[in-house]
């Protein structure tokens, strides 16, 4: 082998390693993503059995119900009023309840509706939502900023709004009544 042969071997060698190490990469990324997914995007394209993906939306009124053990159903729902049952095996956060954000991962068994989660993530306070539900929300024109879900947040004329904000306004108005009772002799 010449000089020429030999570099250009070495340099060939090294190429083919490279390739080799992005195509690693590559697949180990591919079996790691989760696409995102709310309940409406679900009826419109369904996703292939054993598919991961993320479910996100919010825990269905009435929908929880614990079995055996650990075993979890309840349902995910958005405003579009699209449903999916899912199924968890495991203790569930603290902060997980009915009509509050919620995204699952996990997949669809072969032949079943049921969304079998592995992780489930809550939100974690009255004004945080999940980012990627937020987003979806609003490319749905049903969440405004700072408002949150403009369809089913909005309190009903004459009734008080929901939240922290309308919490502290009924702590401070039954403490200012509670000091007039104080001061009426």
């Amino acid at each position: 082998m010449t000089r020429k042969q030999k570099r250009l071997a070495v340099i060939a060698g090294g190429m083919s390693f490279i390739l080799v190490a992005v195509l690693l990469v590559m697949f180990a990324f591919s079996q790691s993503v989760a696409y995102f997914y709310m309940p409406g995007d679900l009826a419109k394209t369904p996703v292939a059995p054993g598919t991961r993906i993320r479910l996100g939306g919010l825990v269905g009124e009435g929908s929880v119900i614990r079995s055996e053990g650990s075993v979890v159903r309840f349902a995910v729902t958005d405003p579009s009023g699209e449903i999916v049952n899912v199924r968890y095996e495991g203790i569930l956060p603290d902060l997980f309840r009915e009509g509050q954000g919620v995204v699952t991962e996990g997949t669809f068994e072969t032949g079943s509706t049921v969304f079998t989660a592995d992780t489930v993530l809550a939100k974690h306070d009255e004004t945080y939502m999940p980012k990627e539900v937020a987003d979806k929300l609003k490319a749905q024109g049903l969440w405004e900023e700072g408002k949150g879900p403009t369809s089913q947040g909005e309190a009903p004329q004459g009734e008080a709004p929901q939240g922290a904000e309308a919490k502290g306004e009924q702590a401070k108005a039954q403490e200012a009544q509670a000091q007039q009772t104080k001061a009426t002799p």
